[in-house]
């Protein structure tokens, strides 16, 4: 860096011209983190508009969060014990959570965010606990890969784990 103000006449021996330096330096540089920052809240409101429809079950609010080739997949065990994926169809999805009875109290409660982004891509790791009429029914983390398309972020893959055990 210092041979480029070299090339371009800049007296990087002169003290005032360092402190200036140093100062759009910083500056530049919490903008770059400011963006950066900005660009997380998006992507958790965007996690945060799914699980508001979750919640509500409000199917078009889901939507709003999700492309429309959005894949959701889970990872658990089967009968004999054995790690398994399994893939499940988003339509059958929807029908399942504006189904549930209003008797059933249900909320998924995220732990906590790690967000990851590259460019118009981005990964949010959140590990949960999912609650049924107040009783936790089991634990993991869901892993939200996004993908920002005219400006707004969309849900295109859900992968989460399930486990009944080691839920503290």
């Amino acid at each position: 860096m210092f041979k480029l103000f070299l090339i371009l006449g800049i007296d990087v021996q002169n003290p005032k011209t360092m402190k200036v330096i140093i100062y759009l330096l910083l500056i530049f540089s919490t903008g770059i983190l400011g963006a950066q920052n900005d660009e997380k809240e998006e992507v958790k409101k965007t996690v945060e508009i799914f699980f508001d429809g979750f919640h509500n079950q409000d199917s078009t609010l889901i939507k709003s969060a999700t492309s429309s080739a959005i894949i959701m997949q889970t990872i658990g065990r089967d009968k004999e014990g054995t790690s398994v994926v399994k893939t499940s169809d988003f339509n059958n999805f929807l029908k399942s959570i504006v189904s549930i009875p209003d008797t059933t109290k249900f909320r998924e409660k995220l732990l906590s965010y790690q967000i990851q982004i590259d460019g118009s891509m981005a990964n949010a790791w959140t590990p949960y606990e999912f609650w049924v009429n107040d009783t936790l029914s089991h634990c993991g983390v869901n892993s939200f890969q996004l993908h920002k398309q005219d400006g707004i972020w969309k849900i295109i893959y859900i992968i989460d784990t399930r486990r009944r055990e080691h839920c503290n």
